[in-house]
Order: C-alpha cells, then sequence, then structure tokens
C-alpha cells in the first residue's frame, strides 16, 4: 500500500518493499527490516523508520486509545466509541470490525490491528474528519510485531487474560507476558482489578472491578432484562442501565464508562446516562430469533464459551460449535468439556478449519468430553445448526458459537458465504 504524503522529499510512503521506486520512501518496521535490501535494489527514494513519520500523519493531533485482552475487545472499544459520540465529541474506532469514523463504516473487516502505517492511515483520517478520539483494538500479534510503535496512547485498557493463540505464543506464560508487556510504561492505564494474571505499571493505573476493590467498583448489579449496575468512584455512585446480557458484559461496560469517564472529565453521572443508547455489538450475544430462542456469539476460547455459556445457564442449552483450523489446538479439548457440562445437548461442526482436516479437528474436542451420550458430531456446519433447529423444544435455547457476525467460512484459502445467522433466518423462513 503505497500513501501519498505532500511537500515532503519523495511522493510517496510505503511499508512493502517491491512498491519501491525512486518517488517512494520505504517506511522501515520491526516487521519489514528483514526485506530492507530487497527496498535498495528496488531504487527506494530514501529509508524512513516509521517513528520519523509518525507526526506527518497527526498521531501527536489525537487521542489515542488501546484496548488488549483475551476477549472483549471489540464490545469495549464499540461501547466507549459510542459513549464518546452520545456525549457530542467525534470519535474514530479501528478494529476486528473494521475502521468507523463519526458513526459511518469507512472500511469493512480487517485485522483487529493492521499494520503500522495502515493504522497511521487511518488516524490521518480521524484527524482530517475533526476526531478527537481514536478509539483501537491491539491484539497480542500486534504488540509482538510491534504494530503499535511510535504512537502515544492517552489511555491503555486491559479486559483480561485467558487462553488463547497458543499456536503462535507457544506457551500461555509468553503470552500472559506479553498481554502485560504493554501496561509496563507510565502511561494512563485502565486495569481489570480482578484479572490475577494483570501485572503492570502503577504509576499512573486506574482499575475497575466487581469483586475487588478498586478506582472504579460495581457495587451491586442486576441481569434481568439485560443489565443494570451502581458504581462507586470514591464519593460518586451512580446507577446505570444496558441492553447487554451477561455477567461478562458488566466487565466491558465497566472497562467503557471507566475510560469514557477518565478521557473526558465529564461527571460519571454524564456518562452513565448514555450507556442505555449502546445496543450492543452484532455477533456478539446476538439473539437471532426469540421464538424459537436462538442466540448467536463470537466466542471461540475456553473462557469466552464459559462466559456465554453461563449467561445462559438458567435455560437448557443447544449449543452449535467447531474449532479453527491452523489455530491453537489445546484449547479444543477444553471447550469441548465446557460445552459438555454446561449444555443439554452439544452439535460439534466445522468453524473455519482453513488447511486443517475438519475430522482431526473434532478428535481434539471430542477429548475433553467424557460423557458423550449427548454428543452429536456434524462437520457440514449448516446441517448442524438445522439439526439443532428440530430437535430444539420449548424453553430450550440454540447457542451457535465461535463465528458471530463472520459472513464467510475459511476452507483452505478460499472464502466461502457463511453467516451463522442468515442460515437461522433461512431454515426458519424468517427472511
Amino acid at each position: 500500500m503505497k500513501i501519498e504524503l505532500p511537500n515532503q522529499p519523495y511522493r510517496y510512503v510505503t511499508e512493502n518493499s517491491q512498491e519501491c521506486d525512486s518517488e517512494t520512501a520505504f517506511v522501515l518496521t520491526s516487521q519489514n527490516e528483514k526485506y530492507l535490501a530487497n527496498a535498495k535494489e528496488n531504487n527506494a527514494h530514501s529509508i524512513i523508520k516509521i517513528a520519523e513519520i509518525a507526526h506527518l500523519f497527526g498521531v501527536d493531533k489525537i487521542k489515542i486509545v488501546g484496548i488488549t485482552g483475551t476477549n472483549g475487545k471489540t464490545t469495549t472499544a464499540s461501547a466507549i466509541y459510542s459513549f464518546l459520540l452520545d456525549l457530542g465529541y467525534k470519535a474514530a474506532m479501528q478494529g476486528t470490525r473494521g475502521l468507523f469514523m463519526n458513526d459511518e463504516v469507512c472500511e469493512g473487516k480487517t485485522l483487529t490491528t493492521p499494520s503500522v502505517l495502515n493504522t497511521y492511515k487511518h488516524i490521518y483520517q480521524a484527524v482530517e474528519a475533526g476526531c478527537e478520539y481514536f478509539i483501537m483494538e491491539v491484539s497480542s500479534h500486534a504488540i509482538v510485531q510491534k504494530r503499535v510503535e511510535g504512537l502515544d496512547f492517552e489511555l491503555k485498557i486491559l479486559t483480561n487474560i485467558t487462553q488463547d493463540h497458543l499456536d503462535y505464543h507457544k506457551t500461555l506464560e509468553d503470552y500472559i507476558y506479553v498481554k502485560n508487556s504493554f501496561f509496563q510504561d507510565e502511561s494512563k492505564k485502565l486495569i481489570n482489578k480482578d484479572e490475577p494474571r494483570a501485572k503492570f505499571n502503577f504509576k499512573n493505573a486506574y482499575t475497575y472491578g466487581i469483586e475487588n476493590p478498586a478506582t472504579y467498583r460495581l457495587m451491586a448489579y442486576s441481569l434481568n432484562e439485560g443489565s443494570s449496575g451502581i458504581i462507586q468512584h470514591f464519593q460518586e455512585i451512580v446507577p446505570f442501565t444496558a441492553s447487554l446480557h451477561g455477567f461478562f458484559n458488566l466487565y466491558n461496560l465497566m472497562a467503557a464508562i471507566s475510560a469514557t469517564h477518565l478521557l473526558t472529565g465529564k461527571k460519571l453521572e454524564e456518562v452513565a446516562d448514555v450507556v442505555d443508547n449502546f445496543a450492543g455489538v452484532s455477533g456478539r450475544m446476538e439473539q437471532v430469533c426469540a421464538a424459537p430462542n436462538v442466540i448467536v456469539d463470537f466466542a471461540h476460547t475456553p473462557d469466552g464459551m464459559q462466559q456465554v455459556l453461563n449467561a445462559l445457564k438458567e435455560k437448557e442449552l443447544l449449543v452449535v460449535f467447531g474449532a479453527g483450523g491452523d489455530r491453537d489446538t489445546i484449547k479444543r479439548p477444553l471447550m469441548g468439556r465446557i460445552a459438555a457440562s454446561l449444555a443439554k445437548k452439544v452439535y460439534i461442526t466445522s468453524d473455519n478449519p482453513r488447511h486443517e482436516d475438519p475430522d482431526a479437528i473434532v478428535a481434539d474436542i471430542l477429548e475433553g468430553i467424557e460423557d458423550k451420550t449427548n454428543v452429536v458430531v456434524e462437520l457440514n456446519r449448516k446441517k448442524a445448526i438445522e439439526m439443532a433447529l428440530d430437535s430444539q423444544e420449548g424453553e430450550e435455547v440454540v447457542v451457535i458459537l465461535g463465528k458471530g457476525d463472520e459472513n464467510y467460512q475459511l476452507i483452505y484459502d478460499e472464502k466461502f458465504p457463511f453467516d451463522d445467522r442468515e442460515v437461522v433466518r433461512e431454515l426458519l423462513n424468517l427472511n
């Protein structure tokens, strides 16, 4: 991707050595330094370090908020974005769902955290649009690969640390270390006080929590008809209501309310007043149909699954799920064990198998299930969903996990159209 920068000795900048020429400078990052020789071979105008051009993209003219954690990044980012807009600020958000700016979709889904230069480009667009805040999800891969270098964060947020991406990080200890490394500087940070694995620099640190004393503490809550709670911040005690379901979403809401309060300096009561306007995120605890009751969620980690299924534990659950191929294999039996322990019936199917044999993925999941009496294996995801819907009775809830609002299935290198929600609507003749 070439980006044109006016009033510079070069005309364009790029991270891709193949795009270099006499008009194009090569932006050197931690990710692409091994291609430096290739950039020179292609007659790059010059070699520039990423930090040297940060100011050209206006990264110093906007307040950047970075959110990391295993689960909850997207919902927390979306809630902060929503609250800021409702409070009258201009804001942009970059993450799994794409790039959003002042309540408009600017780009579709992408990596959780794009390349450095892509993020810079998005920040430049946000500054040009008059945005005061840039909210971004920060993945563990991005931290390791330094895809956030050159960015000064106004606020860093930790949601939680549970198991994921061990195909990349190899050990849970390494994954925990990477997540925590984001919080070792003296910048302002907001930490989930109930996360026992969190290790951070106490300088400029604020906390939120439910179980433990924190800067922002949830004193009481209810999960009837959505959620509601009472937050205590020193002497301030403020109630809020929200349409989001599930205990885990109380943490996402607490992080978003606390962050918005820290960022804006508004009264906590003013922030709490706009919480109920946030309708949640597509594909996260999304009710596709009320009768029969069908819920779709993105949960694809053991902790994520447990949180979603626990949120529905008053109901009898028929759970449809699989696991992604070419990804952390250690979590698969854990996911199987959780599903079998919390569901009345389990339908194990394909997720995004990528280059892996779907049968092998299912075998890994089944290793975690001792009693397979109420387990059905059906690799065809549409057929598995249909089987769950056909067997659903009375107040039972069909819960389809793993893909959320994804509208494709990845088999080898091909993307095939597939949206769990659309499949449900088609099977129930709701379209």
